[in-house]
């Protein structure tokens, strides 16, 4: 009997979250987290658990803007070392927001495992701005290439990190932070004081920041101004951020 080929494992994107604007004008993509060393398929409903609260809101936000929220779902759960498995199906996400809407600028936003694959497949053409929550970045190893910055350069990025996390150490993003800087000085990093990994403590706080960077971001409206600051403050200040309690409840808007 012959034996049947192996079913080649495609990344997709979920169904548009919330009712899909008649017209697009910009995309949201949201990458879950993930592990290291995985070849397992990862389930799309725990995978999508970690960003769906924070796409459902940027959903709603960005609905009279033309905004279309995706979530990722991996090839594989891992990494995986150089194949880096995640930072490809970010990419090819992109590329598929590009098929699907035309020439509307998208934005990268990832938690944990999927903020590090957002930080790497920024460079796409059709990138314009990442948000990394709690990136997961491996140990500094002076036999390894460092991770990937330049490639950044003329986006906008923001990483938003808790100061009590355990899973992935707020110095690492801080120093890919600095590094990115020096090419690209659209970049900024808050830190939560006293938050961990998920960043539940000051969730309302962070979604509010979220917010405000992705609609700037993607569709030209003012940063509030602690998000200014950030941005033009020179390292360190700018890279240290801290996220205000209450942030969100009295933004600044046209």
């Amino acid at each position: 009997m012959a034996q049947q080929a192996t079913p080649v494992r495609r990344a997709r994107l979920g169904r548009a979250l919330g009712p899909e604007p008649t017209a697009v004008s910009g995309v949201l993509l949201l990458l879950p987290g993930g592990d290291e060393v995985s070849a397992r398929r990862p389930s799309p409903m725990v995978a999508a658990a970690s960003v769906r609260a924070l796409g459902r809101r940027l959903t709603r936000a960005g609905r009279t803007e033309g905004l279309a929220t995706h979530v990722v779902h991996y090839r594989y759960r891992g990494w995986n070392g150089t194949e880096a498995h995640l930072a490809g199906d970010a990419a090819w996400a992109a590329d598929e927001a590009v098929r699907r809407y035309g020439d509307v600028p998208v934005c990268l936003a990832g938690v944990d495992m999927g903020a590090r694959a957002a930080l790497h497949a920024g460079g796409h053409s059709a990138v314009n701005s990442v948000l990394a929550l709690a990136p997961w970045l491996p140990e500094e190893d002076v036999a390894a290439a460092p991770e990937p910055v330049k490639h950044l350069a003329g986006r906008r990025v923001l990483i938003v990190h808790g100061t009590n996390d355990e899973r992935t150490d707020p110095e690492l993003s801080f120093r890919l932070a600095a590094r990115a800087k020096k090419a690209n000085r659209d970049i900024c990093r808050f830190e939560v004081h006293s938050d961990g990994h998920t960043l539940h403590q000051h969730r309302s706080e962070v979604h509010a920041l979220a917010q405000d960077f992705v609609l700037g971001a993607l569709f030209g409206r003012s940063f509030s101004r602690p998000v200014e600051d950030a941005f033009a403050a020179p390292p360190p200040l700018g890279l240290r951020m801290p996220l205000a309690a209450g942030f969100g409840q009295s933004l600044r808007r046209p």
